[in-house]
């Protein structure tokens, strides 16, 4: 079977396109989809410092590595953003390969540990929680964010970049709805071009498997290791529910993912809540007293 683009060997099969595409092709696809995205949504300026959160993980490696390819031709300059949660025997591996990968390609970097910026780790946080319904990843997004805040204060960054893709906003819509917390559709929309710390996902509209397969095909190490802490959660569940009907129905992830965005708009433009200033940390929120900051009381007086 060819490639539909050129004569060489196909690689992989695009079933909600119907494309065939060789590796060359396959990857350029993947780099100007996130061009357009990029572009579609302004989401870098000329003289922009992008600092990319890189976990270690597929998503932020790829995107660090197609960021740092369109930089070599467009006016903007990257740092690498990382995050040590504090979970033993699992974030050594992804730390030294954020190491090599960003000294490899020439991208300063630096590591920000949840002790040192909360004096908690992420294991010590698990113990001290009085709810088991309160899940590891609800405890870990709402430090990483914050801490992922500081990392691009601390290095001086005009925007940061995370490597979420499109299954990511997928899921994270089916959770909030669950959830019954819908204001945060509202905050769904890829352009955060009039908040205060701009944040964008150049990934947003490509598929994970995609993903895997772009680092698989260009050579690019990452953490195969599961975080321990990832079933406690519904994410798994909603990701395993939404590929099955993908692989029913081609295409219904980019469907859905459109819809996602009309219903974000709508919400966004209903339910917009004035920002606010956290009273004991000085950050953005929507409430007296922002999200870090009450769990960490919380946590403490446990």
């Amino acid at each position: 079977m060819k490639c539909d683009r050129c004569d060489n060997t196909a690689a992989y099969s695009r079933k909600y396109s119907g494309e065939n595409l060789c590796v060359n092709c396959f990857s350029n696809s993947i780099l100007q989809k996130t061009a357009r995205t990029i572009s579609k949504y302004n989401m870098i300026e000329n003289d922009d410092i992008v600092g990319v959160a890189v976990s270690g993980g597929k998503d932020s490696l790829s995107l660090l590595h197609i960021l740092k390819k369109m930089s070599e031709s467009h006016n903007f300059k990257l740092k690498a953003i990382t995050v040590d949660e504090g979970i033993s025997g699992y974030r050594d591996e992804a730390l030294e390969i954020v190491k090599s990968f960003c000294n490899n390609i020439g991208v300063e970097y630096k590591v920000f540990p949840y002790k040192e910026l909360f004096d908690i780790t992420l294991q010590e946080s698990l113990e001290l929680r009085e709810n088991e319904k309160t899940s590891s990843c609800s405890i870990c997004g709402i430090l990483r964010r914050r801490a992922i805040d500081f990392g691009a204060k601390d290095l001086g960054v005009d925007v940061v970049a995370t490597g979420h893709n499109l299954d990511d906003v997928l899921q994270t819509f089916v959770i909030n709805v669950l959830s019954g917390d819908v204001n945060k559709i509202g905050w769904m929309n890829p352009d955060t071009s009039s908040n205060k710390t701009r944040k964008i996902k150049p990934f947003c509209e490509i598929y994970e498997n995609e993903i895997v397969f772009y680092a698989f095909v260009n050579e690019i190490p990452f953490q195969s290791e599961q975080c321990p802490h990832m079933n406690e959660g519904i994410r798994t569940e909603i990701r395993e529910f939404l590929n099955s009907l993908e692989n029913k129905h081609g295409g219904i992830k980019n469907n859905m993912y459109k819809s996602i965005m009309k219903i974000s708009s709508v919400v966004k433009g209903s339910n917009y809540k004035q920002r606010k200033i956290c009273s004991k940390c000085g950050s953005e929120c929507t409430g007296d007293i922002c999200s870090v900051c009450s769990m960490l009381v919380n946590l403490k007086r446990s």
